[in-house]
């Protein structure tokens, strides 16, 4: 009998490239058709088929209260009903921007936008505005959203596929752009030494949660604020990730090192389409209409969007020990899945409430040793793990999440089903 599930995708597959808005989706890189998503609650997923999952995506991260959390939801139902877009100025872009910068280290002034890639392009384009400079210092396997400057040796999806950038960008659109090696601060010194005064910014994900999940070796980050110190440029952090998820104050707080300007995504907005960048005052002074750095959006600062994100954010917030105790959870269930596989050659790499199983018996530092992960082996993993109602990103090279709705139940029966596991 054909699934739901599989007759969506044939249908979609007529009218949609590849059958997904979004290339993972596919389930290309596990060769499976994919579940289509019905419903969520809490830490559950269901298919178009009926079927449930304890989910480990969680959205790609937005869903730190789970799915359907109540004061989101009501939040939400109220703004619907007072209209859905305005593309005008409303109160609660103005609630939002005062409690991120409340909450957030070197938060002076922030702009909504309506993706991370949105938001870091702008960011970007802010750096290169402030400093006079157009030259950029990426990593290799960091993942910045889909603008053409950021498709060199980026991660996620592209390594995924296996695709080093992407075709229809032009040579021009990134010639730009240099790449260094992520924890590798003598490359980036290199690049420094070799661009003087030609370097705009350098951008990084704090923890590179699109390789997997690879932690900034002991001094990578305050070298990085270091280099760009002393070489008159900005340091950028794309939290798009570890915003609001490693702690309230996203990987700044975390780690204790500041940043000129930081991007955020849909955890944001409740896992709502919006993302946002913002900084030091002087920098975001110069964009429009104060400054001649241009970036505009009818929809940004939706106010259903505000409204999902200001609910989220309040209860992050005003809930006692929240991160504390989603760390704890998460480094004694990263802890037990490490000795659940103890017979299989692997790595399992986490940071906070983030974690990836790499198979491969070698430390994952950085983008090179992540790439030596086998996935033919992550594959059987997937295939395993799904089977057994356990919903897990369909890539080695992306995140597991966890939320605050996970519950001790589901856990040990995810636990459980990592222990069945014999590639």
């Amino acid at each position: 009998m054909t699934s739901t599930s599989q007759e969506l995708f044939d249908r979609a597959r007529r009218r949609i490239p590849g059958g997904v808005n979004s290339p993972v989706r596919a389930f290309g890189s596990v060769g499976m058709t994919p579940p289509f998503i019905a419903s969520a609650e809490g830490d559950r997923i269901t298919d178009a088929d009926g079927r449930e999952y304890i989910d480990f995506v969680c959205s790609w991260g937005p869903m730190i209260l789970g799915h359907g959390h109540p004061a989101v939801r009501d939040a939400v139902d109220r703004a619907v009903r007072g209209g859905l877009s305005f593309g005008a100025a409303t109160e609660r872009e103005v609630q939002m921007a005062e409690l991120i910068c409340a909450i957030v280290p070197n938060i002076d002034m922030i702009r909504m936008v309506n993706s991370g890639t949105e938001a870091v392009m702008s960011a970007v384009r802010a750096a290169r505005g402030f400093t006079g400079r157009d030259k950029l210092i990426k990593f290799s396997g960091c993942y910045h959203g889909h603008s053409d400057a950021m498709l060199v040796a980026a991660g996620s999806g592209l390594m995924t596929q296996g695709i080093p950038g992407s075709a229809g960008v032009p040579a021009g659109c990134t010639k730009d752009t240099l790449s260094a090696e992520y924890n590798d601060l003598a490359g980036v010194a290199a690049l420094f030494d070799a661009n003087p005064g030609e370097i705009a910014a350098v951008i990084v994900e704090p923890v590179g949660a699109n390789m997997g999940v690879v932690p900034p070796a002991d001094g990578f980050l305050e070298g990085l604020r270091d280099l760009c110190d002393k070489n008159g440029a900005l340091l950028i952090f794309d939290e798009v990730i570890t915003g609001f998820r490693l702690a309230l104050g996203g990987a700044q707080e975390y780690y204790g090192v500041r940043a000129d300007l930081c991007t955020f995504g849909k955890i944001i907005g409740g896992g709502m389409p919006v993302g946002a960048y913002g900084g030091r005052r002087d920098v975001m002074e110069t964009v429009a209409p104060l400054g001649p750095v241009y970036q505009a959006g009818t929809l940004s600062g939706n106010p259903v969007a505000m409204a999902a994100g200001l609910a989220q954010l309040t209860v992050l917030k005003n809930t006692p020990d929240f991160y504390g105790a989603l760390n704890r959870t998460a480094e004694r269930f990263f802890s037990e899945l490490d000795g659940a596989l103890r017979d299989v050659p692997h790595t399992l790499n986490r940071v906070g409430s983030l974690g990836c199983v790499f198979f491969t018996g070698d430390p994952v530092t950085d983008y090179a040793s992540a790439k030596k992960s086998s996935t033919s082996r992550f594959t059987a993993w997937f295939r395993h793990m799904l089977e057994r109602g356990v919903y897990l990103a369909p890539s080695q090279f992306e995140a597991m999440f966890l939320s605050s709705a996970h519950s001790e139940e589901d856990l040990a029966r995810t636990l459980a089903a990592a222990r069945e596991f014999r590639p």
